[in-house]
Formats: structure tokens, C-alpha cells, sequence
């Protein structure tokens, strides 16, 4: 760590030095412009730069199903405006498998194919891209996705539990959507500007995004048991709606402290969510109790359903923990 001491020209001017080693290895020189950037008692700056385009390659050679959609997630939540991917021979399962990953991100369109590569381009600005509206969007269709799952699987409803399987897609894009925007606020401060946001709430609604994502994951779970159970009993199926509705009560809860004005209400309202874990649990064993004199592998089915919802509970719980910190005092 260097310092540096603050000195004042021309009267009413404050003034301070660059270290010479930083300004050399940034190309900052007498002349240059430098931006400033904000944030609470904290001055960020960084050398001034056009904007430009970040453009990201990568050899998909042998890559191809699960391996090639990672590669192009990858890229995408890493923050690159253009994705070009290259082989020797494109080929056609490739592109299919690249054309799908495409669709499940959010402003990530196809702009050139080739024999060769493929080239993707990120349409919208990061100004555009508001993680605060998608975490409010996930926390919709997550807690939805849960509670039509369970429905689904009272009334032996396949077809709603397939639309609950399809909504996980929605769920996902917006996960990735709000990793990218978080990684680029991470890394540039006029990022952060142009979002809107402290670097640390980016953090937090990163944080309580992957947390919706795994509640709708435990979701389509649920609703992939649905095809493998014939009936749920009308005492097993009441015990299961309310377990769900303990469950997604804390995530709701946690949700409010996170998105609260006030840090008096969001702290009041973390430990409520966090006080009603005890309860979840204790229905589970309900749940479990009903479900010990049953057929094994409909007992086993169901105890999948069990656990999932008492997770969607532990992970509304890790939302309202990021919620206190957000609204504790700072150091």
C-alpha cells in the first residue's frame, strides 16, 4: 500500500499524486484523463478509455451437448459483449447446441455464422439491465413454480407439472443474467454507476438470486415426481400444502427484509423468516411420521418432496441472513 499526501494549489484546488508504477502500467501519463467514481467515503478511479466492445474467443473443438452450453455460459456470465466460438468444422449438432444456449440468456443473440466460428453479441446495455427487477421477477416465478408443483402432484396433474419443468428455463435466465451484471460491477466502476447500485447490494441480490434458483430447482423436482406417484393421500396432501406454505412464507419474508427501505423493518422481518425455520422442520417430521406405514418406494418418492420443500425453507433462510447483513451497521 502506498499514501500519498493531500495538498491544496491555487487555493481551493485539492490535489493529490499517481503512483508512478500504476500510471506506467495503466498507459497513464502527463496529459491523460482519469475518471472518479463515487461510492460512499471510498474515490474510485481508473484510467479514462473509449468506450469499447469486449470481444472474448474461445476453441469449442470436441466440445459439444452439456460441455458446449457451459462454454457458452461461461462466456457470457464472464461479461463478454462478443462471444466468437471456433473449430476447425463447425457442425450441425454444434450449432444447434449453440443456438439453444443462445435462447436461455437474456440479450444474447447469434450475428455470424461460418464454416469455422460462430458469433454471439450481447444487444443490451448493462445500463439496461436492472438486477433489482430480475431478483423481484425470480422471487415471482420460483415461489409460483413451488407452489403449482405441489398442486400438481395432489391432484396428479401432469400437465401443470410440466409448465412448472418449463418456467425452471425463466428461473435460470435470470440467474445468469444478474451473474453477468454482478462479475461486470465487480469489475469496472462505471459498471456499477450505470447500474445504479453499491458494488456490496450487487452483491446481496447476487446472493439472494442463487438462492431463488435453487428453490425452482427443487421445484421441477417436485414436479418430476408427479409422473411417478399414482395418488397422494388427502392427509398426506394436506401436510405437504402446509409444509409448503411454512416454506414459502420464509422466502417470502426474507424476500421483503432484503427489498425493505428501512433497516429496522428488514432486520424485524429476517428474523421472522429466520425464527419460522424451527417450525418447517418440525412439520417435516409430520410429514415423514404420515409417510412411515406407507409403500417403500411411494414413501420414498414422497420423502424427496419433503426435503425439497424444507431446503426451499433453508434457502429463504440464506436470503434473510444476507438480508441482516445488509441492514446491520457498517464498519
Amino acid at each position: 500500500m502506498e499514501t500519498r499526501k493531500v495538498q491544496v494549489t491555487g487555493g481551493s484546488t485539492y490535489t493529490v499524486s499517481l503512483p508512478k508504477t500504476w500510471a506506467t502500467d495503466n498507459g497513464v501519463s502527463a496529459g491523460s484523463e482519469v475518471e472518479f467514481y463515487p461510492e460512499d467515503e471510498s474515490l474510485l478511479l481508473a484510467p479514462r478509455t473509449e468506450e469499447t466492445t469486449a470481444e472474448g474467443t474461445l476453441d469449442v473443438t470436441d466440445l459439444e451437448g452439456a460441455e458446449l452450453t457451459r462454454a457458452v455460459v461461461m462466456m457470457y456470465v464472464n461479461g463478454f459483449d462478443v462471444i466468437t466460438l471456433e473449430t476447425a468444422s463447425v457442425d450441425a449438432v454444434q450449432r444447434r447446441t449453440i443456438r439453444e444456449a443462445t435462447q436461455g440468456l437474456v440479450g444474447l443473440e447469434v450475428i455470424e455464422e461460418t464454416s469455422e466460428r460462430v458469433s454471439l453479441q450481447d444487444l443490451l446495455d448493462s445500463s439496461e439491465l436492472s438486477i433489482h427487477n430480475a431478483i423481484t421477477r425470480m422471487r415471482l416465478v420460483s415461489l409460483t413454480m413451488l407452489a403449482d408443483a405441489v398442486e400438481a402432484l395432489r391432484t396428479g396433474d401432469p400437465d401443470l407439472a410440466a409448465d412448472v419443468i418449463e418456467r425452471d428455463d425463466d428461473v435460470d435466465r435470470l440467474w445468469y443474467m444478474t451473474a453477468r451484471v454482478f462479475r461486470t460491477a465487480l469489475r469496472s466502476p462505471s459498471a456499477a454507476t450505470e447500474i445504479g447500485l453499491s458494488r456490496e447490494t450487487c452483491f446481496d441480490y447476487h446472493s439472494a438470486a442463487r438462492q431463488l434458483e435453487r428453490v425452482a430447482d427443487h421445484a421441477t423436482k417436485i414436479a418430476e415426481v408427479v409422473g411417478d406417484v399414482e395418488s397422494v393421500s388427502e392427509d398426506v396432501g394436506e401436510a405437504l400444502a402446509a409444509l409448503h406454505d411454512g416454506a414459502a412464507t420464509v422466502i417470502e419474508t426474507a424476500m421483503d427484509a432484503l427489498l425493505a427501505d428501512e433497516d429496522d423493518d428488514a432486520l424485524r422481518l429476517a428474523n421472522d423468516a429466520m425464527s419460522a425455520i424451527d417450525d418447517i422442520d418440525e412439520r417435516g417430521r409430520e410429514v415423514d411420521g404420515l409417510l412411515r406405514d406407507r409403500d417403500p418406494e411411494h414413501a420414498q418418492r414422497l420423502g424427496l418432496v419433503v426435503d425439497s420443500l424444507s431446503r426451499s425453507a433453508d434457502y429463504g433462510g440464506n436470503i434473510a441472513e444476507t438480508a441482516m447483513q445488509k441492514a446491520a451497521p457498517q464498519p
